[in-house]
């Protein structure tokens, strides 16, 4: 009963902790901020924030329980001070670059501000710094290392499963200055986390009915349990691939990374009181994470676009929901060939095509495997002038994102759209800025 008692005044400090709510708002602060651009490009927005933020939440609640439960058997040898240093260091990092608000990084910069702290254990300092070097003293590098690695398996679960569905379609310009189509990918969620710690870290608790992998005799004195909330996350962009497929190879690439992680927490708990050894792995997780990143990067140099148009007629992009073409289950990735028998080739050809019969469409359309595909619709008053599909720019785009790497404050700062500034997908010199490669 006692053991029940403990999880469930963690659990209910969970739910009233500040911090979680404060990560639901970031959440939905992004999805606003993802579908005003979606309007601005193309007047409509493609994705709804109430039925995506229930999605979100439940799905990064149950990656919390999946956590909770791995952490439970692995241990977690953290102070409520530490988890407090990898926030501000992930924080001020993040000023640097948004996608260094990680806690990856920030494990990295803790492992060498503690070997700095060995190297410097017998030098006077004052007394607030004193504070300071003893705590990092105290830094359980491995249990630090795979707490990284179990929310970089999370995330990759969660991007890979569901990163697709938050892709917001872009205009990007390419290597030779000529409009390509693409992807913004961009996915955030709020796992709320118990933290099983022992007596040592946190001050109080019970003895454990088992021995943890991590802490080794610290357990002896007992155990309590920490909530803990985070905010998990990946941002990228592709223009060589569906988005979806290109969710789950980055969900791929960030599970190796944590299987990564895991080996360095494992290496350097066999490897205890070295603080180089704990340097060098924190230093490598850092490092590796970076190493995701220009693996990522690389993906999208080499080839050539997907989402450009070819002589068989326009790709598609994207599809609107509720419109004619979604009805009609065009996809991203299929060419529209014919329309009303005639050949299209610009959507000037598709305006006129449309025209030839105002209450009734025939579409003749390729798959993504080059098949045909032959549809037919009626057309009723108020449906979408373009049957609601978001073709592939060409070279009349009046518009194209920006793919740039700023920092926290200007991430958070709203930029004005260049030239003529109007808001729909016509609009004349409007240049959204996205952030990528987070």
């Amino acid at each position: 009963m006692d053991m029940l008692a403990y999880w469930g005044r963690a659990f209910a400090a969970l739910w009233t902790s500040p911090f979680y709510y404060l990560s639901i708002l970031f959440v939905f602060w992004q999805l606003r901020k993802q579908i005003a651009m979606e309007r601005r490009l193309f007047s409509v927005r493609l994705h709804s924030w109430q039925s995506e933020l229930w999605r979100i939440v439940v799905w990064g609640a149950a990656a919390g329980a999946a956590s909770t439960v791995v952490f439970a058997f692995i241990g977690a040898v953290l102070s409520p001070a530490v988890l407090l240093m990898l926030w501000i260091i992930a924080l001020l990092l993040s000023v640097i670059r948004v996608r260094f608000l990680c806690f990856a990084y920030a494990a990295g910069v803790l492992g060498i501000l503690q070997a700095v702290a060995y190297l410097a254990a017998d030098v006077s300092m004052p007394g607030g710094l004193v504070l300071l070097r003893e705590e990092l003293l105290q830094v359980h590098m491995p249990s630090v290392l795979a707490f990284v690695a179990l929310l970089h398996l999370a995330e990759a679960g969660l991007a890979a499963r569901s990163g697709g569905r938050l892709a917001t379609p872009l205009f990007y310009e390419g290597k030779r200055g000529k409009m390509v189509g693409g992807f913004h990918l961009q996915g955030f969620w709020p796992v709320p986390m118990l933290m099983l710690v022992p007596l040592d870290a946190a001050g109080g608790g019970l003895s454990l009915p088992w021995q943890p992998l991590l802490g080794g005799s610290l357990w002896e004195g007992g155990w309590t349990v920490l909530a803990f909330p985070v905010v998990i996350g990946f941002n990228a962009m592709t223009t060589r691939q569906l988005p979806a497929s290109a969710a789950r190879r980055n969900g791929r690439r960030l599970a190796l990374y944590g299987l990564a992680c895991a080996a360095l927490a494992a290496v350097s708990a066999l490897a205890p009181g070295s603080a180089v050894v704990a340097a060098l792995a924190a230093v490598c997780c850092a490092g590796l994470h970076e190493l995701v990143h220009a693996a990522g990067r690389m993906d999208e140099k080499r080839g050539s676009p997907y989402f450009v148009h070819d002589d068989r007629g326009l790709k598609v992009l994207a599809v609107l929901p509720g419109s004619p073409a979604a009805a009609l289950i065009i996809e991203p990735g299929e060419i529209v060939h014919k329309v009303n028998g005639q050949r299209v080739s610009g959507k000037a050809d598709l305006h006129a095509a449309l025209r030839l019969n105002p209450a009734f469409t025939k579409l003749e359309v390729l798959n993504r495997d080059g098949h045909s595909r032959f549809l037919q619709r009626a057309l009723f008053a108020n449906e979408h002038h373009q049957l609601g599909l978001i073709l592939c720019p060409d070279e009349e785009a009046f518009y194209y994102a920006e793919s740039r790497g700023g920092g926290l404050f200007s991430f958070l700062r709203p930029r004005r759209a260049g030239g003529a500034g109007a808001a729909g997908a016509g609009a004349s010199g409007s240049r959204p800025d996205t952030t990528v490669g987070m």
